[in-house]
């Protein structure tokens, strides 16, 4: 029988007003790659947050075993020290530093009282190779992908001999290819003996990488799973970490043909002078009232370019083309014309740039819209709360009162307060730029509920998605962007997964 590497047993961890997690036992086999998953809020990254340091021994009930050794971590660099390494979803390198100044950051090598750079250099480079990145180790940080920066964090793991290695939602920011490089990267340390913990909330990453899983709901540990005796499949991952089955993940929806045109676009051009060059070529689409169209491609094609270019040019691109809304020719200076003419964008990045995060609930539900609760120019407080009260309870916003800082909440709620921010606008049209990325399955199927309502009451949505299945199962048509082009529109019935990505790849 495998030892466990890993023990944590009755962990209780609380906030004010909030138990995060409650008597939480976690047990990981030396050797393998587990899965930690559950709903946003479940508990997750507390739980690592425990057992690395981040909160320290005394500031949780509970018991960690490393390793067959009690532990009492009061600080990052003691979990470091004794071999466990967390690299988070917002990767923590310095973008001004080069590749060997972060691989060694905080472990430098000394010789006598100086750093002996050239041997940081060859062993940064040595790091490199057993993460199979080739860079220059002298290459700046902001010089590379996302996918590249995240192999730097773990050659830097790699660097202090780790050996459990916690990954974070690794590959909510990554293409196909970087994320198949990371996992072929998590096998092979796998072999050497390192122990991997993954949280995510990416059910297919799940059944693929998998040894065992954890599932965790409202704080607590719900079961762990063997994928080695066939119990880790979708349907019991949904089960458990909603606490019921979801049949279908994207609810059905009477889908009506309407024949009233809310927004068109007619040889649309956009040309980046920042970039010089054209980054749209050529758009023609149409968006019919109660309808959910898809628009489909590769990160980089030009989705959201485009979806900014719509909504008031904000980013300053030289625009040729015609927009109609509602048969109307229209041309926007800026987003405020774009809102008022009945088009609201719901950002793909909800963190930097759809929310305030240090601001409560109802100050981002009403932020899109303060005309709409202010009175001579002065906002009326009681109305603010009476619209943010109605948004948490039509949207089913879970956090502890409107006034809970919104950074606080879990990422499927925040994405939730960035839609109501938006729906206080009155929209026609409605602009979603990956609205479920880093939200688990429970949230989506929330969010997916609230677009078929949407709809349902006439208005029609623009969605972008690095998603196939979420963009089959919930468009009415799907437009395929590819290099600033769309390269086809297909009805619902006629697409597939390869016949979009034939599409998306077209050079």
């Amino acid at each position: 029988m495998i030892p466990p590497i890993l023990e944590m047993k009755h962990i209780t961890k609380e906030f004010p007003g909030v138990k995060a997690l409650d008597d939480v036992s976690f047990q990981v086999k030396t050797g393998e790659i587990h899965c930690l998953v559950g709903e946003n809020g479940a508990g997750k990254s507390t739980l690592m947050k425990v057992l690395s340091g981040v909160y320290p021994h005394g500031d949780y009930v509970g018991e960690i075993i490393y390793e067959g050794q009690a532990q009492k971590f009061r600080h990052i660099a003691d979990s470091e020290k004794a071999g466990i390494a967390i690299i988070y979803q917002e990767l923590a390198l310095v973008p001004e530093l080069t590749v060997y100044e972060n691989i060694f950051l905080g472990h430098e090598i000394a010789n006598g009282f100086t750093i002996d750079w050239n041997e940081t250099i060859k062993q940064a480079d040595e790091m490199l190779q057993k993460v199979k990145l080739n860079v220059n180790p002298e290459a700046k940080i902001k010089e590379l992908g996302v996918g590249q920066q995240q192999l730097v964090e773990i050659a830097k793991a790699l660097s202090q001999d780790v050996k459990l290695l916690i990954l974070d939602e690794p590959t909510s920011a990554l293409n196909e290819d970087d994320v198949e490089n990371l996992f072929s990267l998590l096998r092979d340390l796998k072999k050497q003996g390192v122990t991997c913990v993954m949280i995510t909330h990416k059910l297919k990453e799940v059944i693929e990488m998998s040894d065992s899983v954890t599932i965790l709901r409202d704080g607590q540990a719900v079961i762990t799973l063997d994928a080695h005796n066939g119990e880790v499949n979708e349907n019991a991952l949904i089960k458990h970490m909603v606490g019921r089955e979801i049949e279908n993940i994207y609810p059905k929806r009477d889908k009506k043909t309407s024949t009233e045109t809310l927004l068109e676009v007619k040889n649309w051009n956009a040309y980046d002078p920042k970039l010089g060059r054209k980054i749209l070529r050529d758009i023609n689409f149409r968006l019919a009232k109660g309808e959910i169209i898809g628009l489909s491609g590769l990160m980089g094609s030009g989705r959201t370019e485009l979806a900014l270019s719509l909504f008031g040019n904000p980013d300053g691109y030289e625009i040729e083309g015609e927009l109609l809304v509602n048969n109307e020719t229209v041309e926007f200076g800026h987003p405020e014309g774009a809102i008022a003419s009945g088009i609201a964008y719901v950002t793909e990045d909800r963190k930097r740039n759809g929310l305030i995060l240090i601001q409560d609930v109802k100050q981002n539900n009403t932020l899109a819209n303060l005309k709409g609760i202010s009175n001579r120019g002065v906002v009326d407080e009681n109305a603010e709360i009476k619209v943010a009260s109605e948004y948490v309870v039509s949207l089913n916003i879970k956090t502890p009162s409107i006034e809970q800082t919104v950074v606080n909440l879990s990422g499927g709620n925040q994405q939730k307060v960035s839609l109501a921010k938006w729906l206080f606008v009155k929209p026609d049209i409605l602009i979603l730029d990956e609205p479920t990325r880093g939200i688990d399955v429970g949230a989506k199927f929330e969010i997916y509920t609230i677009m078929n309502r949407l709809v349902e009451q006439g208005m029609g949505i623009i969605m972008i998605s690095s998603e196939l299945p979420e963009v089959l199962g919930m468009s009415d048509r799907v437009y395929v962007v590819s290099e600033g082009e769309i390269t086809g529109e297909l009805a619902i019935e006629d697409a597939t997964q390869e016949s979009i990505m034939k599409l998306a790849t077209v050079s």
